[in-house]
C-alpha cells in the first residue's frame, strides 16, 4: 500500500481542479498546468481535494498510484507558489548577467556562454555571482538549472564552478611534492 498515494491532494483557496478522462487540469493564480495519468489509476475531485486510487492490485498500478498523486501535488504547488532553484557562481572572473531573454555567462572560456531561456521559466541574476531560476513547472525549472550548471560544474580541488545554493562540494587534496 502506498502511504503517499492514500493522502488526498488538498486544493488551497483560489485553485480549481478538473478531471476529464485521465487528464487533470489545475488552474491557480500563477497559471494552468495539466497532467495525464495512466490507465492504471482513477483520479477524482471531491470535497475540495483530488484523490487517486489504483485500479487493481497489479505492481504497475501500485507504482503509478503514488507517482500520480505526487505529480498532481506538484501541479498544485506550481500554480500557487511556483518552484525556485538558486545557483551560485564561484571562481575568479566568473560572472553572470542578463541580456533580454538570454543569460550571458563568463566562465573562463575564450568566449562568453550565451544561454537562451526557454518559455515558462524566469531567470534572474540579482548579483554577478547568483542566478535564480523560477517557474510553475518543476521539471522545467530543474532542467534549466541543470543545463546552466553543466557549463562549468564545480570541481573538487578549488571548488570553482556553478553550484546549487547550499550544495556541498567534497574537496580533494592536491598533489604532494
Amino acid at each position: 500500500m502506498s502511504r503517499i498515494g492514500k493522502k488526498p491532494v488538498d486544493l488551497p483557496s483560489g485553485v480549481e481542479a478538473s478531471v476529464s478522462g485521465q487528464t487533470v487540469s489545475v488552474k491557480g493564480p500563477k497559471g494552468t498546468r495539466t497532467f495525464t495519468a495512466t490507465d492504471d489509476v482513477t483520479v477524482a475531485v471531491e470535497d475540495n481535494a483530488v484523490t487517486v486510487t489504483p485500479r487493481g492490485k497489479s505492481k504497475r498500478a501500485l507504482q503509478q498510484w503514488g507517482m500520480s498523486r505526487t505529480m498532481i501535488e506538484n501541479l498544485v504547488t506550481g500554480v500557487t507558489t511556483g518552484f525556485k532553484k538558486e545557483l551560485e557562481i564561484s571562481g575568479v572572473g566568473y560572472r553572470a548577467t542578463m541580456q533580454g531573454n538570454q543569460l550571458k555567462l563568463a566562465l573562463g572560456y575564450s568566449h562568453d556562454v550565451i544561454y537562451d531561456i526557454p518559455e515558462g521559466v524566469t531567470v534572474t541574476a540579482p548579483k554577478q555571482t547568483e542566478i535564480t531560476v523560477e517557474g510553475i513547472d518543476q521539471q522545467l525549472v530543474g532542467q534549466v538549472a541543470a543545463n546552466i550548471r553543466e557549463w562549468r560544474a564545480p570541481e573538487p580541488y578549488k571548488g570553482k564552478g556553478i553550484r546549487y545554493k547550499g550544495e556541498y562540494i567534497f574537496r580533494k587534496e592536491g598533489k604532494k611534492k
